[in-house]
């Protein structure tokens, strides 16, 4: 059974820095494709960011040259490095995994204010 768990979230003022973990179980990150995806009070989840088993990435356009996602094989978890945070960055952030099927994390909180 796949499990996702992420972590790092919090609190951060505007131009703050923070940066998520999501930690599998059950299948290698190396693997499948691994995804972000964050949800704004009241809007639709979107992707963020993700990274292919050869290690392709892809950002949506409102974090280009913010974010970076990459994964760390030994520890079998996917990182998304979060720089030049601003108040729309605000939202649950999920871990997403493809691997025949869709999972997801339970979600980690980034709040975005002064």
């Amino acid at each position: 059974q796949v499990q996702l768990k992420e972590s790092g979230g919090g609190l951060v003022q505007p131009g703050g820095s923070l940066r998520l973990s999501c930690a599998a179980s059950g299948s290698a990150v190396s693997a499948n494709t691994v995804g972000w995806y964050r949800q704004a009070p009241g809007k639709e989840r979107e992707l963020v960011a993700r990274i292919t088993p050869g290690g392709i990435t892809n950002y949506a356009d409102s974090v280009k040259g913010r974010f970076t996602i990459s994964r760390e094989n030994a520890k079998n978890t996917v990182y998304l490095q979060m720089n030049s945070l601003k108040p729309e960055d605000t939202a649950v952030y999920y871990c997403n995994l493809w691997s025949l099927r869709n999972y997801w994390g339970q979600g980690t909180e980034v709040t975005v204010s002064s």
